[in-house]
Formats: structure tokens, sequence, C-alpha cells
């Protein structure tokens, strides 16, 4: 009897393991595309920034050539 309870026990105990490494795995992948998203949104802000960037050095090269 006391063999079954503990083989009982045993497998409970590594099955909430088993359940908790599914759950830091699960909790990685968000995490690896929350940094993939950010990285792009990064990415996106700054290609905005040189097209602005470029933008106002267009306009000050046109607004110079006017004088």
């Amino acid at each position: 009897m006391k063999f079954w309870l503990s083989l009982a026990a045993a497998l409970a105990v590594s099955a909430c393991g088993v359940e908790t490494v599914g759950t830091a795995a699960t909790g990685a992948a968000i995490k690896k595309q929350e940094l993939e998203q950010g990285k792009q949104t990064m990415e996106q802000m700054q290609q905005k920034l040189d097209q602005a960037n470029q933008q106002v050095q267009q306009r000050a090269e046109q607004a110079g050539g006017d004088k």
C-alpha cells in the first residue's frame, strides 16, 4: 500500500514539474514574440525618423536655393 501511495505521490509531483516546464516554455515564447514585435516597432520608428529627417533636409535645401 505504501508503495502505491509513494508512486502516486511521485507521479503527481513529476506531473507538476512537467506542467511548470511547459508553462515556463510558453512564457519564454511569449516574451520572445514580444521582443521581436518591439524590435520591429523600433525599426519602423527609425525608418519614419529617417524619412522625416530627409524631408527636413530637402526643405532646407529648397529654402536655401530660393534666396
